[in-house]
Parts: structure tokens; sequence; C-alpha cells
């Protein structure tokens, strides 16, 4: 059966069954922290950072990182308000292409290790992502998606494990990219949690007369996150900056 993209998509609280655009005020507008954080890491970036390096100002992929959160932001804003198979694709897809990068960029330039083995864990990474997301729970009601386990928040369990390894390799060589890293996984890990029980604290969460969830705390902690792997990019170039070396 051929796929309706215009099929609305109901999976938070804050939206119910509701179609209307504006159905989630606060899903839809806390994206605007992506944006921020892109903004904030691009203002970094433009400077030099740390390393007052002209040349890193200019490095494309740095850039592209940083264009890809704003494109997060853009995405999920879009599936916040639409509400449709197409927009939860223009959600779904930024964020993908990010945490590829970012894990290619990380093992390449924090690690050290080859393009070939980089290839291998990528490829690991997105099969595992893919297992992890079709893990389903429950009966489903005719008509209804399927109800993955966790509200879905099994998918990001690869990036989360990818996150915390990195980190932890790179805490073991001694480079100071290894803390950001971990603290990042650690603010990973709280937001995948708000994300996971939105739908059971949906009850207990109302303001202003109406549900809204916990999945806009989702999109604020998952912002400050970001910003932190940009930062961490953007001040820390390769595995041989060590602590204490600026």
């Amino acid at each position: 059966m051929p796929i309706c993209w215009s099929e609305h998509v109901f999976l938070y609280c804050e939206r119910g069954r509701d179609a209307a655009f504006w159905a989630e005020p606060l899903n839809a507008l806390s994206n605007g922290a992506f944006l921020l954080a892109a903004a904030v890491a691009a203002a970094r970036l433009w400077r030099g950072a740390r390393t007052g390096s002209a040349l890193r100002g200019q490095n494309p992929v740095l850039w592209g990182l940083i264009g890809l959160v704003a494109t997060i932001g853009v995405g999920s804003f879009l599936f916040h308000t639409y509400a449709t198979r197409w927009a939860m694709l223009a959600d779904v897809v930024p964020i993908t292409v990010f945490m590829v990068a970012y894990l290619a960029y990380a093992l390449r330039v924090f690690l050290g290790i080859g393009w070939l083995a980089i290839a291998g864990l990528v490829a690991l990474f997105l099969l595992a992502g893919q297992a992890a997301a079709g893990i389903t729970c429950g009966p489903q009601a005719p008509g209804e998606l399927t109800k993955a386990c966790l509200n879905g928040s099994l998918g990001y369990a690869p990036a989360l494990v990818s996150l915390w390894a990195i980190g932890l390799v790179a805490r073991q060589r001694g480079l100071d990219t290894g803390g950001p890293l971990l603290a990042g996984g650690v603010l990973f890990l709280v937001a995948a949690t708000l994300r996971t029980v939105d739908p059971e604290v949906c009850d207990a969460t109302h303001l202003l007369g109406h549900p809204r969830g916990t999945h806009a705390l989702w999109h604020l902690l998952n912002a400050v996150m970001l910003y932190l792997l940009l930062r961490c990019a953007i001040d820390h170039g390769g595995p041989h900056d060590r602590e204490g070396n600026a």
C-alpha cells in the first residue's frame, strides 16, 4: 500500500488527537533552542574559537555540522505543526544525518581512526539504530502506528552508547574532548528520559488548561547537548589536543 504522506501522525501528549497547526505550541516553539544553539556555535566558530585559528573558522565540515543543528530545529518545527508523515521525515532525516556526520567526525578528528574503520563503525551504528527503533511493545489498536518501546527512544540508544564510548576512549587517552562528550551523554540520557515519559505524565502536566507532556524539555536539553558537541568540535581540532593545552 502506498504511503499517504499527508496522513496525520499523533505521537505526543501535547497534540493528543488534534490535527490543528498550533496543537503543539510548546513542542513547536521549543525548537527555537536548536536555532539558538546553531547561532551561538556559528558565532564561536566565526571568532576562531579558543585557538584563534582563521583556518578553523573556514572549516566547511564544522559549518556543515552547525547547519545540520539548525536544520534539526526547522524539521522538528514542521513535524510539531503539520504533524504529517512527510513532516515526520523532515524531522527524522536531519537528526540521522547529524548523528552519522558527528560520529564520523569524532572518530576521525578526536580519535584519529582510519576511514575504512569509520565506514564499518558507521554501518554498525545505522544497523543498531534501525534494530533498536524497530523494537515494539504491546498490542496495537487498528489503524494506529506501531508503538515503539520506550516511546521510540530506544532508537537513540546507539547514539548514547557511541557518545559515551568515544568520550571514555578520549578520556583514557588524556584528550580534553573526553569530558564534554561524557557530559553530553549525561544530558542526552536525561533528555531521552523526558521524551520517553511524555505520554505517561500527560495527565499530570496541565498548563493553561491543556496537557503539555515533557517533549518540549527533550528539545531544550537536546539543544544544549548539541551545542556542547558543536563547541567540542570547534574548540578541539584533533587527537593531539590534550588537557591544559588551549
